[in-house]
């Protein structure tokens, strides 16, 4: 059967949602192509959203439409703001979320969605003409034709599960690998591949656990959200329930199975080949890493509301399963435990992000766009950024527009698409707020302001939403202006908000949101004395801040041509000429951002191609 589309995009996963729903709301007619539509938005790892760094672009992600904070408030059993003793700009948003809810929230936002079809397939090839990517071919022989096709397929391909000595072929762990389509990227492509791996930890009873010898931590008293935009229709609720999460601590006795069974661990007995993330380490990493410490922290996170499941957070390990469960009955609170689900770690193919653009294009074919961890990333929240931006870039292709691409000084998803397409990557990519230059500007608080009227302009972001944000923005403007009209200092307006939540100060005097024009029992008036109070704090840094800003946009203007020849430009390296020809930077500024290209040689490239213009406009005038 043959049919046709706009935009196919193949996976389940957190990319492959975001980037179905940018592409049907932009106005693509749009296929979503999965292997299971009943593990769709699964989350295989830890069932929560946000964390450093994650948090922001999670918030970003939504004031550019998508769909992960409205489903991560719809699904959340507990909300916790972190790094409340540090600045704002590090600031970050944390739901620890239903995982099933969030499954059936993020299926149901997919299944409202206007352009959008769900089909449950297993996509094994690509159809192609010439140097593009023009369709799917699935296993029943179907054909889906599309002008674009995004690839977000997580850990799918040629994914192999570790339990100790024991693999089994596998994405994870109960869904089954996609072997015919990693054998179509790599051969039928041609595309650079790697081995990438990831693990996840055992998953216990809670009635099994003792949790009185462990820490109690309750959720937030709060009333913040992720989304900006408020949406009841993706799972409506009469009330929410704040599940708690303990924390308890790993020992000797802990480390010393580990050390004892090491030649049982497949990342040191030789079966693993893919490389491992630093900041997410195994158990026996850190015991191997860091010998000097005594214990570690294990967090225990519930799954779910209406399951007795836990996550045990910080105990990730790919050794056998009889270890595993003496290496728990070792920790407080868990001599009597039952596991329910095995750790384990998984291998998979990964396609070298030098092999894209900053717009998820991959260059060699056009009409083909990648996102997620087949880019050599981790966590959820970078995944749904890149899809997010996948399919909003091949709806544009679809549509013969230009790709949109993301500055690294408007948004953390500008900067993680150019990381990922300028940097060698050499481990899973992990987004953090110590990646960015800007990150004083890039907080979560703004996100909506950062990228709202772009989401808008951009067809992202739907017209009732847009007129949300519109009326924030004016009474934030409206407060801005009282506060200067009545001579009220920006310090007095800090130190008069208790915390991040908005509950303002009982010490007296207090300070009467009234005499800004803004009521205390307002939720909006809440949130936009807040905001006002955040930019009171770094009214002095952002006048720095946005000079910096503008010296990286000069370099971002200047373009460098696509057909650049850097072997006819003299004085650059050979090792920087290399790396400018493989990942062949769009602007200076991004060439400036590759490892082992320095300042002379951008000044070398500035001079090359203002040289190349000069020559192009006499040519021009040349009869």
């Amino acid at each position: 059967m043959d049919e046709f589309f706009d935009v196919v995009v193949i996976g389940g996963g957190h990319a492959a949602c975001e980037a179905a729903l940018a592409a049907a709301r932009v106005g693509a007619h749009t296929l979503m192509l999965t292997l299971n539509l009943d593990h769709i938005a699964q989350m295989s790892c830890n069932p929560c959203i946000g964390g450093i760094a994650k948090g922001h672009l999670t918030r970003e992600i939504d004031a550019l439409g998508g769909a992960m904070g409205i489903v991560a408030d719809a699904s959340a059993i507990q909300f916790r703001m972190l790094n409340l003793a540090k600045g704002p700009a590090v600031w970050s948003p944390r739901a620890q979320c239903d995982k099933l809810e969030y499954q059936h929230a993020m299926k149901r936002c997919l299944e409202q969605a206007e352009n959008l079809e769900l089909k449950q397939a297993l996509a094994t090839g690509f159809l192609t003409e010439k140097n593009a990517v023009t369709g799917v071919e699935t296993a029943f022989g179907d054909r889906f034709h599309a002008k674009a096709v995004v690839v977000a397929t997580g850990t799918f391909l040629s994914g192999k599960l570790h339990y100790g000595l024991r693999s089994f072929a596998g994405g994870r762990a109960g869904d089954p690998p996609s072997v015919e389509l990693a054998a179509a990227i790599r051969d039928r492509l041609g595309l650079r591949v790697g081995r990438l791996k990831t693990g996840t930890p055992p998953r216990v009873l809670g009635s099994s656990i003792d949790f009185s010898h462990m820490e109690f931590q309750a959720s937030d008293a709060l009333e913040e959200h992720f989304s900006f935009f408020p949406d009841e229709s993706v799972r409506p609720r009469a009330e929410h329930r704040n599940l708690p999460c303990y924390l308890t601590h790993t020992n000797e006795e802990t480390a010393r199975l580990v050390r004892d069974n090491l030649d049982q661990a497949p990342m040191y007995n030789g079966l693993i080949k893919g490389i491992g993330t630093r900041y997410c380490p195994s158990f026996e990493d850190k015991v191997v890493r860091f010998p000097q410490h005594e214990r570690h922290h294990v967090y225990l996170e519930p799954e779910g509301e209406y399951t007795d499941e836990y996550y045990v957070n910080g105990l990730s390990t790919s050794l056998p399963p009889e270890i595993q469960i003496r290496m728990l009955k070792t920790i407080p609170g868990m001599e009597n435990v039952k596991v329910t689900r095995y750790a384990y770690a998984i291998e998979y193919d990964f396609v070298f992000p030098d092999e894209l653009d900053r717009t998820m294009a991959v260059k060699k074919w056009k009409g083909l766009y990648h996102a997620g961890q087949i880019n050599g990333t981790s966590g959820y929240e970078e995944a749904a950024g890149q899809g997010l931006l996948a399919g909003l870039n091949a709806a544009r292709f679809a549509a013969g527009l230009d790709g949109a691409v993301f500055g690294r000084d408007t948004s953390y998803l500008g900067v993680l698409a150019d990381d990922i397409t300028t940097k060698e990557i050499v481990e899973p990519y992990r987004l953090f707020t110590s990646r960015a230059e800007h990150r004083l500007f890039l907080r979560q608080d703004n996100a909506d302001f950062r990228l709202a009227p772009l989401g808008w302009s951009l067809g992202l972001l739907p017209r009732g939403k847009y007129d949300s944000f519109l009326r924030y923005s004016e009474k934030c403007a409206a407060a801005e202006a009282a506060c200067k009209a009545a001579r009220v200092a920006g310090r007095l307006l800090w130190d008069r908000l208790k915390d991040v939540h908005g509950v303002l100060d009982n010490a007296d005097p207090p300070f009467p949101p009234e005499t800004i024009g803004l009521s205390g029992d307002d939720p909006l008036d809440r949130r936009v004395f807040r905001q006002i109070a955040v930019l009171a704090h770094y009214e002095g840094y952002m006048k720095r801040e946005e000079q910096a800003i503008a010296k990286l946009r000069a370099l971002e203007s200047w373009r460098i041509p696509e057909n650049m020849d850097y072997s006819s430009v003299t004085g650059l390296c050979n090792e920087s000429r290399a790396k400018l020809t493989k990942i062949r930077p769009a602007t200076l500024a991004q060439a400036g951002r590759i490892d082992g290209v320095t300042p002379p040689e951008i000044a070398l490239l500035q001079v090359y191609i203002m040289r190349m213009k000069r020559a192009a406009v006499q040519k021009e005038r040349t009869p």
